[in-house]
């Protein structure tokens, strides 16, 4: 069993991340894992990805605030504890559009 505290969660940056900070709770630097990791990652308002594809499934789960999940065809707003799956290969892109700082709880596929 490997805990990591929040505190000590190593911070990370991930290309085309703007306005955000993120922290690796678990995998890659922060713990071993054999098929995902994850990080939390907080986005001012204004903060978003850019609209990229990715060879890995992604789940992400809204913690606070409001984020806008689209993939070049569709978006949804979600809230506090909703979650949306963004398939392999398929774009996404976030976006805090509101006047808060939101939170999001990231679970991927590694590779």
């Amino acid at each position: 069993m490997k805990v990591t505290r929040i505190g000590e969660a190593p911070a990370y940056q991930a290309p085309e991340h703007y306005d955000m900070a993120m922290a690796r709770l678990q995998g890659h630097e922060a713990s071993e894992t054999a098929a995902m990791w994850a990080g939390l990652s907080h986005l001012l308002p204004g903060g978003h990805t850019s609209l990229k594809a990715s060879p890995h499934e992604k789940i992400y789960v809204v913690i606070a605030g409001e984020v806008t999940i689209g993939n070049g065809e569709e978006e949804a707003v979600l809230g506090p504890l909703d979650s949306c799956v963004i398939s392999r290969g398929e774009a996404r892109k976030l976006e805090n559009r509101g006047k808060l700082p939101a939170t999001v709880l990231l679970v991927m596929e590694k590779g």
